[in-house]
């Protein structure tokens, strides 16, 4: 009995038409020519693409990188974001209660800016030492006809005698055994304490009087204060003098010997500006 796997291959191939001996031969020689040529092909190119980048070397032109191709692995895992650290608990809370500290206490005696007291400080009167040796002080009001108001009776014409915006007034008066001395400080609202001294500079300039009586304005700027003036008055042969003294909304009145002068008038108005700079904000 013939052998399986030769009788496998005969029943195969007993249909089958063998193509002439001649034409195998061609089909042949036909592969090989075209086998040839493929192999003549690669060679040129190859060394087309040898001789192009001699070319480019030679002429200092870099040569263009090779594109590097997406890697086909597995992809690379994405970073994950950086950890936040959580924010810093804030400090815990003091439960013991803060004493707030205690405003600066004034011992000149000189009210605060926007003070609700209107009251006159006994520093801004004039003291012993701002006087001749002898004096003695007593406070409180004074009677009797002293102050500048008094003499306006004896104007026939008077330009103005109102005298608006008083809030406050201190006074003290100053004797010796040869003589006595008056003054009266007044706290003005707004801009009254200027427009008072405009007042009594008026009135013993514009005033009109009898032939037996004057009033006059001895001696005006001496110097001291926002503003400063010496006045007189002469009723019926008795003479009178006042030095008017300004310091911001403060005016103070004082009374001078018959025979003062301006230089006397002067010296004690540096002295009454100096004191009145206790009861105003102004200096």
């Amino acid at each position: 009995m013939p052998d399986q796997f030769f009788a496998d291959i005969y029943r195969d191939t007993e249909q089958l038409t063998w193509a002439p001996t001649e034409k195998v031969r061609e089909r042949g020689r036909r592969r090989t020519r075209q086998t040839k040529i493929a192999a003549t092909l690669a060679g040129a190119v190859a060394v087309a693409l040898i001789a192009t980048g001699a070319v480019a070397l030679a002429g200092g032109r870099e040569a263009a990188p090779t594109p590097v191709l997406p890697a086909t692995g597995s992809p690379t895992p994405t970073p994950a974001p950086p950890a936040t650290s959580a924010p810093p608990s804030p400090p815990p809370t003091s439960t013991t209660p803060t004493t707030p500290a205690a405003p600066p206490s004034s011992t000149s005696g000189r009210p605060s800016a926007g003070t609700t007291d209107p009251a006159i400080p006994a520093a801004a009167m004039l003291r012993l030492s701002d006087l001749p040796a002898g004096f003695t002080m007593t406070t409180g009001d004074v009677d009797g006809d002293w102050s500048v108001e008094s003499v306006s009776i004896y104007c026939r014409e008077l330009p103005s005698r109102a005298s608006h915006g008083r809030i406050a007034q201190r006074t003290v008066s100053y004797d010796s055994p040869t003589t006595g001395m008056v003054q009266q400080v007044v706290r003005y609202s707004g801009g009254n304490a200027a427009r008072d001294v405009d007042r009594i500079r008026a009135m013993f300039t514009g005033c009109v009087t009898g032939s037996t009586s004057s009033l006059s304005v001895l001696a005006d700027g001496l110097g001291a204060g926002d503003e400063s003036l010496l006045v007189g008055s002469d009723i019926e042969g008795v003479p009178s003098r006042w030095l008017v003294v300004r310091q911001g909304d403060l005016v103070a009145q004082l009374t001078m010997d018959m025979n003062s002068g301006p230089e006397d008038a002067r010296q004690y108005a540096r002295r009454v500006a100096q004191r009145l700079c206790a009861g105003t904000d102004a200096c």
